[in-house]
């Protein structure tokens, strides 16, 4: 069905902009020599009709560029130069364009508000079908089913625009199913959406390979969703490596990139490795019976404390005793009122006008970050690194720390305090009832009370209760549209409430909506699901100097950040020549550049591999030990099982669950992440490198459960 013959793409960045041209046999070797490193190299092998292949491989490895020459996209819209051949169905991309193939490959990209032509749900799904030419009934039938097969059903009049961003993903996916074509090209897929979405929409494209017979090509980030799905991975290994097709289970041996259940295998030494919960489960007793061993040695979970007889005390929140409520709303962004800007925050750019995602705060002090000798909570990174040596991290936390002037004062207490209390929390110590050292207890970060907000004819948030401490990594869960999106625009003052309260900034309880751009960013700022809503600028250096000029820091205080979040990234980079991982990096740079107590990240996993998604964990780590609040909007179990300290999941506008992680997430299936569910009902289980602390204590039995000598 898909034919790769020799097939090699390389991006001339002098020739940026020129026609793209297709390189047939005839190209000669200097066409190749202009472009030293190529996108793809050498790809020949073929996918058979009627199979679900996954697309594996590391950031940058190449993988939308392959995608892109089964579409025809590239080079006909990319660029750069295709030497070989691709077919499908017999049809040769290279003299094929897009629209030629449109009968045969449907394709879905990452952002779906790009691949969008209509203004109505209904509409974009009749739209492909329209300009094929089918029949009136036709369409009429293939709509409706579409809208059953995605849940699309209640939002059929719904405008593009008024959706959230998983919903706005699978209506891009229907729009494309519902011409039936015969191959499916798709780039992340379930990246945008929750757990039962995802599982829905990957339960389709399974029903379209085993009862239509639907060649499905599938690159996707989350493993830990498809990957037991796949007849076949095709994985690219790393940046001009060969593409080996096989069989899963063998090629994820190999692979840099591995959900959970494979790392878990491997560590365990199970062969064949297993792909699925299910077939983890059952070979797990073993494990379960080392792990009950080095338990009851006085192990913990990595990065939690323990009580004083050596139990582990799962889930433990910084400032114990507090309120803990949270709430939501429907997901998405309005316009912004009371001075905000789009996403959330507003400010004013070099030219004077307020811009979109701007960052403001100039000239005013922030409170100090507390003391740099403050132990950190064990499992982070700063407890990993050795001493004497300065990494990154430790880097960042310098930096964080010292830009800028630094002020003593009630805040600084504030901060200090919360962020110690925090630590002490986490080590397993007392809080002597809520107070540290003897002092008051921290005052919140940020705070709801009673708060409801009405979007047009919808209440998006109803009730809502949260409250937020210094140096405290929230996960904030639940379906599209609970109001994750609304209830962190609503904290940087895009939104007036309708009734209720909601403050930040500690003692000072600043009404978002009625302060300042620039006073608010110094207290909460918020990176959005697309990063690149807050990114302008023509240059990565461009981006620094205006932030640098936002927040009121010292020049180079951006820059230094950025050096630090993407080390070898140039000046003159231009911030859509980043990938998904770099873009959030700079965004984040850019934020913290304000240093505000309060982060909102906006499924801040999206697009990212497991490597990127690793050094995004360390860094909410030493955000966490220098006191900054955290809020994740984020589908990704994963993530939250591996750094919050506290999960609330929002439906309808309403809080449904808020507690310790641990607590919340394994209360759920469709909340728990993979280990958690391969060694139910152990809760105390969520990730392996928890599992990989406590295999490496002494006197612990070896993987397959036989004592150690």
């Amino acid at each position: 069905m898909i034919r790769f013959e020799q097939v090699s793409v390389t991006y001339d960045a002098a020739a940026e902009g020129a026609p793209a041209r297709a390189a047939g046999p005839a190209a000669g070797p200097g066409d190749a020599a202009s472009a030293p490193e190529p996108a793809l190299r050498d790809v020949d092998l073929e996918i058979p009709e009627g199979e679900l292949c996954l697309l594996v491989g590391p950031s940058g490895a190449g993988k939308s560029t392959l995608l892109g020459t089964v579409s025809g996209l590239v080079p006909h819209f990319t660029g750069g130069v295709l030497h070989g051949r691709v077919t499908v169905a017999g049809r040769d991309t290279r003299t094929h364009k897009p629209r030629e193939l449109a009968d045969v490959v449907g394709t879905v990209g990452q952002d779906p508000l790009a691949h969008f032509v209509t203004d109505t749900v209904e509409d974009e799904l009749a739209y492909g079908m329209e300009s094929l030419g089918l029949p009136p009934a036709t369409m009429r039938r293939r709509v409706e089913e579409t809208l059953d097969l995605l849940g699309l059903n209640e939002l059929r009049d719904r405008p593009l625009s008024a959706l959230s961003g998983g919903q706005q993903q699978r209506v891009a996916i229907g729009s494309v199913l519902t011409p039936h074509p015969r191959v499916l090209v798709l780039d992340e897929p379930t990246s945008a959406l929750d757990p039962g979405a995802a599982e829905e929409v990957l339960a389709v494209l399974q029903r379209l390979v085993h009862d239509l017979g639907t060649t499905v090509l599938l690159a996707e980030h989350r493993l830990e969703r498809v990957v037991h799905y796949a007849d076949q991975v095709l994985l690219l290994a790393e940046p001009g490596a060969p593409a080996r097709l096989g069989d899963p289970a063998e090629l994820m041996a190999l692979s840099p990139v591995r959900p959970p259940v494979v790392e878990l295998g491997r560590l365990a030494e199970w062969s064949p490795l297993p792909l699925s919960v299910r077939d983890a489960r059952r070979r797990s007793e073993p494990l379960r019976e080392r792990l009950a061993a080095a338990e009851g040695d006085g192990g913990g979970r990595d990065g939690v404390g323990g009580d004083g007889d050596g139990r582990e005390r799962a889930g433990a929140l910084p400032g114990e005793g507090g309120d803990r409520t949270g709430g939501g709303g429907r997901d998405g962004v309005g316009d912004g009122t009371g001075g905000g800007g789009r996403h959330g925050v507003g400010g004013h750019g070099s030219d004077g006008r307020e811009r979109a995602g701007a960052r403001t705060g100039r000239g005013e002090p922030r409170e100090a970050h507390g003391p740099s000798g403050v132990r950190e909570p064990r499992g982070s990174a700063a407890a990993a690194e050795p001493r004497g040596t300065a990494s990154p991290l430790s880097r960042l936390r310098a930096l964080v720390r010292g830009h800028g002037t630094t002020t003593a004062g009630p805040h600084a207490r504030e901060v200090t305090d919360g962020g110690a209390k925090n630590r002490r929390a986490k080590d397993g110590g007392a809080t002597d009832g809520g107070v540290t050292g003897g002092g008051p207890p921290p005052v919140p970060t940020a705070r709801m009370s009673a708060l409801s907000l009405r979007r047009g004819h919808v209440t998006a948030l109803h009730g809502v209760d949260l409250t937020l401490h210094p140096g405290e990594t929230v996960a904030l869960m639940g379906r599209n549209g609970a109001g994750k999106s609304t209830l962190l625009s609503t904290l940087v003052g895009v939104h007036t409430p309708a009734a209720g309260t909601v403050t930040v900034g500690g003692p000072e309880r600043l009404d978002p909506a009625r302060t300042h751009p620039r006073r608010l960013l110094r207290h909460a700022a918020l990176v959005p699901q697309e990063p690149r809503d807050l990114l302008y600028a023509d240059t990565v250096a461009a981006e620094c100097a205006a932030a640098d000029a936002d927040a009121g820091a010292a020049p180079g205080s951006c820059r230094a950040l950025v050096a630090e979040l993407l080390p070898g990234v140039a000046d003159a980079t231009h911030p859509r020549d980043l990938s998904e991982g770099q873009r959030l990096a700079l965004a984040l740079a850019v934020i913290l550049t304000a240093r505000p107590r309060l982060i909102l990240l906006d499924e801040p996993t999206r697009g990212l591999d497991y490597a990127a998604k690793s050094r995004l964990v360390g860094i909410l780590r030493a955000l966490s030990g220098e006191g900054h609040t955290t809020v994740l909007a984020t589908h990704d179990v994963e993530l939250a099982a591996e750094v919050a300290d506290r999960v609330v999941i929002l439906a309808q506008g309403e809080t449904v669950a808020d507690g310790p992680t641990a607590e919340v997430v394994t209360s759920s299936p469709a909340f728990a992440p993979q280990v958690a569910k391969i060694l139910a009902p152990a809760a105390r289980w969520l990730t392996v490198p928890q599992i990989r602390t406590a295999l490496d204590a002494p006197h612990a039995p070896d993987p397959q459960g036989r004592p150690a000598e």
